[in-house]
């Protein structure tokens, strides 16, 4: 059954794809499906890595309300973008050569969090508690410091630091979606093939340890999965932080199954399909261009407090 509904997204997204591609398609043809085309594949590879990211680390933090963002991501990118533009001015800032900066950010985004995890993971796994605390204290810190920081920018400086900040689907280089699609297709290959292990760790870290699971080995090689997913996929088109609850809440509710083998793909596909179907519907419904992230992080954040209120006490 589970298999089913597989299909069945695979095929809703396939629907979503055909959408954007071709609705209100006008001559020069070649011209509009390219430029489309280019789009559409930042939205698929940002919506499936966001959304297989999201149910990995429910998995090994044990908690469905948590999203990889919530530790740090979207507030580590905006201060890096602020500092950017504090340094080097606003032409400065858009001046900087596309390439090297994705690839700086990802970077840099894929080594904190790492140090993040590798540091408090020093005791074991069973510090995945205090690294999701210290995540969220180090995000508030983060947060603050690049608000400071921007009271002290110049009008025309801050806008710069503002339309850098919201994910954007408009304007992805080639290059550094070729590079992200390589990477993300590696993270995405190893998260599916750990899924069994995935499945023992869901059982608790005492059941997997009995029967066999080097279990902090296992969280901390699903961490490094998360952080490369999610480091990546921000630097590629900035931070869209509660996607990955949207696509992972519906593919547990969608599928009702345990299964990681079904459950990754299943979010990954949802989350492509959320992007997809709402990119489209704000160009050729509503006329927008921008807005999609954050449509995205308000339905995103009302789920939220969903989940958080029909929550029942321990």
């Amino acid at each position: 059954m589970a298999d089913r509904r597989l299909l069945a997204l695979g095929g809703l997204l396939a629907l979503v794809t055909a959408l954007f591609l071709l609705w209100g398609v006008r001559a020069p043809y070649g011209f509009i499906l390219s430029l489309r085309a280019e789009k559409l594949f930042a939205l698929i590879l940002v919506g499936a890595a966001t959304g297989a990211a999201t149910v990995i680390f429910q998995t090994v933090a044990a908690n469905r309300l948590l999203t990889p963002g919530i530790v740090g991501f979207d507030a580590l990118f905006v201060f890096i973008q602020t500092g950017l533009v504090m340094a080097l001015g606003g032409i400065g800032f858009s001046a900087l050569p596309a390439m090297p900066k994705f690839l700086a950010e990802a970077a840099c985004l894929t080594a904190a969090a790492m140090a993040l995890f590798g540091t408090l993971f020093r005791k074991g796994a069973e510090d995945i508690i205090r690294m999701i605390l210290t995540g969220v204290i180090l995000g508030v810190l983060l947060r603050g410091l690049a608000g400071f920081a921007q009271r002290l920018l110049e009008p025309s400086e801050f806008a710069v630091v503002q339309q850098a900040s919201i994910a954007s689907f408009n304007t992805v280089d080639d290059g550094q979606a070729g590079i992200a699609a390589a990477v993300l297709t590696l993270a995405l290959l190893a998260a599916w093939r750990m899924a069994p292990a995935l499945d023992a760790a869901a059982l608790g870290r005492t059941k997997a340890r009995t029967l066999g699971l080097d279990h902090n080995r296992l969280v901390l090689a699903a961490l490094g999965i998360v952080a490369l997913l999610v480091s990546v996929s921000t630097a590629l088109v900035g931070p869209v932080t509660f996607l990955g609850l949207l696509a992972a809440s519906l593919a547990h509710a969608a599928l009702r199954a345990h299964r990681h083998a079904v459950l990754i793909p299943a979010a990954a596909l949802i989350g492509a399909a959320i992007l997809v179907a709402g990119q489209t519907v704000f160009e050729r419904v509503l006329g927008l261009q921008s807005a999609l992230a954050i449509v995205v992080e308000f339905a995103g954040g009302l789920l939220f407090l969903a989940l958080v209120l029909r929550r029942q006490p321990a």
